[in-house]
């Protein structure tokens, strides 16, 4: 009698289980969806922006042939800080199977954003944003990711902090 009981508390806790897992993949998908909502798609604008470190230009056809991560960012944000070192680790893991390239948007000088470079020790390209990209490209809040594939189309965005493994999944999954 007792294996019963215990057999069908087993049976409801992992139904319980079960379904506050579902509840909870539903909202944080609701939620990506609301906070992407005023994204692009499709084709990725052309841009050209400076290198931080050459000053040398780099456009989205430079960039062309390979997925790429494109994060936009900005000096003062708390969770740019905290996501840079998972930008820094697919940089690491992707090589030169992929393009990692970072935007600093949102800024007051550029001592600012060398500064923030400095600190967080960025190993990865950094971009300068000229003001008022970041509504070109729906920017609402930062982090601010987009996922292109080889061709220069946008696959995915994502807004605020992303694993590592979030943003290698994002950046090889059609």
């Amino acid at each position: 009698m007792f294996e019963r009981l215990r057999s069908a508390y087993r049976t409801r806790r992992l139904v319980r289980w079960a379904v506050d897992g579902g509840v909870l993949l539903a909202v944080v998908l609701v939620v990506g969806a609301w906070q992407t909502r005023n994204h692009l798609s499709g084709a990725c604008p052309d841009f050209a922006w400076p290198r931080l470190d050459s000053g040398a230009t780099v456009t989205r056809a430079s960039l062309g042939g390979k997925p790429t991560l494109l994060v936009f960012w900005a000096p003062w944000c708390g969770v740019c800080k905290a996501e840079s070192q998972n930008v820094s680790w697919v940089q690491r893991l992707v090589g030169a199977h992929a393009n990692v390239v970072s935007v600093a948007s949102s800024f007051r000088s550029v001592g600012d954003v060398q500064q923030y470079v400095r600190e967080r020790g960025v190993d990865y390209p950094v971009l300068l944003a000229p003001e008022g990209v970041g509504g070109q490209f729906g920017v609402e809040a930062f982090p601010t990711a987009y996922f292109l594939d080889g061709e220069g189309r946008i696959r995915h965005s994502v807004v605020g902090y992303t694993t590592t493994a979030g943003m290698l999944w994002r950046l090889f999954v059609p």
